[in-house]
C-alpha cells in the first residue's frame, strides 16, 4: 500500500506512484493541483503538492495506477506528543530548542516543512530503515 502524505514534493509523489517527476509537473499544469512553495528553496519547480481527495482519485484512475490501492493514511504512527517529564529525550529536545537562536529556529523548521520528519530524521542518521 502506498502512503500519500498530506503534502508532498513533485520528487515524493513520484517515487510514491512509480512515475517521472517531470510526469507529475505535468499533471499539476493539467489538472490545476494546488501546490505551494517550498520556505527556502529557490526555483519555480520546487513545489507541495496538496494532496487533495481531488489527487488522490486522479492518481487512482491513471493506467498505472489503476491497480493500486492508493490511500490517505498518516505516513508515521500518531504518537501522543504529551510526554511525560520525566523523559530525559523529550526533556533534552525542550532545553536544546529554548537555546536556539531565532534565525536557527527559522531554519529547523523550513528543514522540516521541505524534509518532513522522516527526512529530518535521515539526515540525522537514525531514521528506522524498514519504513
Amino acid at each position: 500500500m502506498n502512503i500519500l502524505h498530506s503534502k508532498m514534493t513533485t520528487q515524493e509523489l513520484a517515487n510514491c506512484v512509480g512515475v517521472a517527476k517531470q510526469t507529475i509537473n505535468r499533471w499539476i499544469r493539467e489538472q490545476n493541483w494546488i501546490t505551494e512553495s517550498i520556505p527556502g528553496v529557490k526555483g519555480g519547480r520546487a513545489r507541495l503538492i496538496h494532496i487533495t481527495p481531488e489527487v488522490r482519485d486522479f492518481l487512482a484512475t491513471t493506467p498505472k495506477l489503476r491497480h493500486l490501492k492508493l490511500s490517505l493514511q498518516a505516513a508515521e504512527p500518531n504518537y501522543s506528543y504529551h510526554t511525560q517529564d520525566n523523559d530525559p529525550v523529550w526533556r533534552k529536545i525542550q532545553e536544546v530548542l529554548v537555546m536556539m537562536e531565532p534565525d536557527e529556529k527559522q531554519r529547523l523548521q523550513t528543514l522540516l516543512v521541505r524534509e518532513g520528519l522522516s527526512g529530518f530524521l535521515r539526515r540525522l542518521s537514525i531514521a528506522n530503515e524498514s519504513a
